[in-house]
């Protein structure tokens, strides 16, 4: 058994070792895109470990972000994902790659909805108004692309659950449906945070199911953990990626949730990301 034990700590840290350091193989981009999104392998080929690589030089400028700083967002989301111990973030971290510095992340392998039963709706999707299916929260109901009324719905799954208290935490200004991810491993990862923990409220998301109910106590006692560490180790470790100011504002929303221990109410005239998906 002692053997057996350490063959698994040996491969645990040859995969860390390419995940930080092995060459970047790309194989594929995704189009759909804001910025870009390489998919790479890095290997043997035989057993390759697969990662998704933002290069810094292919973020799109933006009006209220700063040039060149969606990379350390991304990495400073997943240290508090960590740091509150809820692994809701696949593994992040900045590295070099084939186009220069850039975020580089665990790939999720996701479970395949295409595949499922018949009427099996993904963790956030579409259905017609008035046939919400028990376990799902109704958003909002809109117009789609041929003029037909349909409602966006998201799962009521406490696994989701920590994927919005997180956004409130890291004021996700981008939680789009196909951010959210139901992995094979039975979990749910969230994905894409370029555009998190501005100094300003800026939460958009689709995951509004919530609003207006209370956090649940074992949420709230992880959050309250996390708060007692934010401002010495956590902070620390967020300095490279973000200001102090935006570490205090993550200190004040922090606060603000264990103060009211509600989820916060839709503001503004955009509380939805668009596209939605």
């Amino acid at each position: 058994m002692t053997v057996g034990h350490g063959d698994e700590g040996d491969g645990l840290r040859r995969d860390g070792d390419r995940f930080r350091t092995g060459e970047l193989a790309v194989i594929g981009r995704v189009n759909v895109a804001s910025n870009v999104t390489l998919v790479c392998d890095i290997g043997p080929d035989d057993d390759p470990l697969r990662v998704v690589y933002k290069p810094v030089r292919g973020e799109r400028p933006l009006w209220d972000f700063p040039d060149g700083t969606l990379a350390g967002r991304e990495v400073a989301s997943y240290l508090i994902s960590e740091a509150i111990g809820w692994d809701v973030i696949p593994e992040t971290i900045l590295r070099d790659g084939p186009y220069g510095p850039g975020m580089v992340q665990r790939w999720v392998e996701s479970v395949d909805h295409h595949t499922a039963p018949a009427g099996r709706l993904d963790l956030v999707d579409l259905c017609p108004p008035g046939a919400v299916p028990d376990g799902f929260a109704e958003v909002l109901r809109a117009l789609d692309g041929a003029g037909d009324e349909v409602s966006l719905v998201h799962a009521d799954d406490p696994r989701l659950q920590r994927v919005a208290v997180l956004d409130v935490l890291i004021n996700n200004a981008d939680r789009k449906g196909g951010h959210a991810l139901e992995g094979v491993d039975g979990r749910v990862y969230g994905v894409d945070h370029g555009i998190c923990l501005h100094r300003e409220d800026k939460l958009r998301t689709v995951l509004w199911g919530w609003a207006g109910q209370a956090v649940g106590d074992e949420l709230i006692a992880d959050v309250e953990t996390f708060a007692e560490s934010l401002p010495g180790a956590v902070a620390d470790a967020l300095s490279p990626h973000i200001t102090d100011a935006e570490i205090d504002a993550l200190v004040a929303r922090t606060k603000d949730l264990l103060d009211h221990r509600v989820m916060p109410l839709p503001r503004g005239s955009r509380p939805i990301p668009w596209p939605a998906f």
